[in-house]
């Protein structure tokens, strides 16, 4: 997890509807950057409903909301299209973004050892700078407590 008043690694990835984000798109605006395993599994999804519902709440707030994970443009579209989501979701299917943020760790599953990502929400300050991390994520309660972080 890259540490709170670090800068912000600078991206660059398609959303859902193939249109390209950079992190200095937003610039003057707080982000909450949450990188989360996959689209339509359960807690995901949940952690996605939640952001959408309280969306106007960020926005009121001078936030933006992005969610990112290594799922493809179009199985990002249907996760939108399927709940309605409000905010933008990006796609990282070749991990550059996923690494650079260290969220791509070793994860134990049953005993299984396998690489994935790690539901892990940071917030972004309109400088570009780091000043909330957190890789304790619990899909479900993350929203709210973001917007308590505003």
């Amino acid at each position: 997890m890259l540490e709170v008043g670090t800068k912000a690694p600078a991206f660059e990835l398609p959303d859902q509807n193939g249109v390209m984000h950079s992190l200095e798109d937003y610039k003057g605006k707080k982000v909450i950057l949450y990188f989360y395993p996959k689209d339509n599994t359960s807690g995901c999804t949940k952690q996605a409903c939640g952001f959408s519902e309280r969306y106007p709440q960020f926005t009121e707030k001078g936030a933006v909301v992005l969610g990112v994970s290594k799922d493809t443009v179009a199985s990002h579209k249907k996760f939108e299209e399927k709940y309605g989501l409000a905010f933008t979701l990006l796609a990282d299917p070749e991990r550059r973004v996923i690494e650079a943020y260290d969220v791509w760790k070793e994860k134990k599953n049953y005993g299984k050892v396998s690489m994935g990502v790690v539901r892990t929400t940071y917030l972004i300050d309109e400088n570009g700078i780091i000043i909330r991390a957190n890789d304790k994520v619990k899909a479900a309660e993350d929203p709210e407590k973001m917007l308590g972080e505003l």
